[in-house]
């Protein structure tokens, strides 16, 4: 999966929505999602880990999600990282995969 549709899919479990596409769209790929405000630059998920802890809420409050979001950062996060905890570990770039992962999205 691109690091573009990885942003993409995540932005759009967060509730980001496409928005109509003027003809000059900023240099933003089409049908990029916004918070409301065309042309609005989505969020770096894959290198800011304040950008993937706004993301995890997404999965807050449902117990199945929760667990299988830190089944997929034990998956994913290389043992030499980390030797009991992934979550604490885990960078951004694997926090949005196991995120991806979680609800489905993750394609490869």
């Amino acid at each position: 999966m691109t690091p573009e549709a990885q942003r993409i899919a995540i932005a759009k479990a967060c509730g980001w929505t496409v928005q109509y596409e003027f003809p000059y769209n900023r240099g933003y790929p089409p049908n990029t999602p916004t918070k409301g405000v065309p042309c609005t630059p989505l969020p770096d998920y894959l290198n800011d880990l304040n950008a993937m802890h706004e993301a995890e809420k997404v999965l807050e409050g449902n117990e199945q999600p929760e667990f299988d979001y830190v089944h997929w950062l034990d998956k994913i996060v290389p043992e030499s990282q980390h030797p009991d905890w992934a979550l604490i570990h885990a960078t951004a770039a694997q926090r949005a995969e196991a995120f991806l992962r979680t609800i489905g999205k993750w394609t490869e």
